[in-house]
């Protein structure tokens, strides 16, 4: 009984830590929202404020006795949701970022193990209703975590998803390069409308979003890169982060990632003069997008 009696505190605990973690860059939860496809794009950011707003609602109502099985139904269902969603995007077959706890995490079987673990001790929550604190459950509830976040890294094949023959860093973090599961594949064209007359034997063409977190930070080194090459910014909307970058040509394509399969922003294409592309993948850290270049610099033209 000590068990389910505890439950409530570890639940309580990782919806405060998952809010915490998302309040500091609530519009790249959204953009993160946004790549799972699931909502249309106006809808990203205000289910990201709902979700926020849920995890904490949850977590209080699991602090209050009398309000306790309340609570643990609120978590249940929202981590349910959120199992959902993440299946989605593996039958889909997307590389994207989970959002889970504000970090980048990809969706994948670790984050749904974790995910399914968290909807039991919901459920066991529910089962304990309002029952009275002892300091043991302090304990037992550090124990529950303990499990809802190891569990997953033991599993065999957990914590790979989406392995799409990127090259690894001395971190052991892979990048993905020139060959993707999705996106538009090396020697095919980039289907971008409105895209400038390209002056250059190669171009990159930046992909940002909209309130993306990770695309502000990128945008910096995408400008870098044009002391060294060709550069467009792309994005789906008219208004982004990308404004007041003097210089540096913007094409405005609503359907560019539908149309080339891009899961998610920021997401480099480097193509040839004539549009064909020489490589292209995620680039949410410097690391990633300098890979991308080095596939295509070791490309052959079309």
């Amino acid at each position: 009984m000590i068990v389910l009696a505890s439950a409530y505190l570890a639940v309580a605990a990782v919806l405060l830590g998952a809010a915490l973690g998302k309040v500091r860059d609530v519009r790249g939860f959204a953009a993160t929202i946004d790549g799972y496809r699931v909502l249309p794009a106006p809808l990203a950011l205000p289910a990201a404020v709902t979700v926020l707003a849920v995890e904490v609602a949850a977590a209080a109502l699991l602090l209050a006795p009398g309000l306790r099985r309340l609570g643990a139904v609120v978590a249940a269902l929202l981590f349910a949701v959120f199992l959902a969603a993440m299946g989605s995007v593996l039958r889909r077959g997307l590389r994207v970022g989970c959002g889970c706890f504000g970090g980048r995490d990809l969706v994948g079987p670790g984050t749904m193990v974790r995910t399914g673990v968290l909807l039991a001790l919901a459920l066991m929550a529910v089962a304990a209703g309002p029952s009275p604190f002892a300091p043991a459950q302090v304990a037992v509830a550090a124990a529950l975590l303990g499990l809802a976040f190891v569990l997953p890294i033991l599993l065999p094949g957990a914590g790979r998803h989406g392995s799409s023959g990127g090259r690894t860093d001395t971190s052991g973090r892979t990048y993905t390069t020139g060959r993707t599961e999705h996106g538009p594949r090396p020697g095919t064209p980039f289907a971008l409308e409105g895209a400038p007359e390209r002056a250059s034997d190669q171009v990159l063409y930046a992909l940002v979003s909209p309130g993306c977190g990770l695309c502000t930070t990128m945008l910096p080194h995408f400008v870098a890169m044009a002391a060294r090459m060709e550069v467009v910014l792309v994005t789906a909307a008219p208004k982004d982060g990308a404004d007041g970058l003097d210089g540096l040509p913007r094409v405005v394509d609503p359907d560019v990632y539908e149309r080339n399969d891009i899961p998610w922003p920021p997401y480099a294409v480097v193509t040839d003069r004539h549009g064909v592309v020489l490589a292209a993948g995620g680039t949410s850290e410097p690391a990633q997008l300098q890979a991308v270049l080095e596939s295509a610099a070791s490309a052959r033209p079309a």
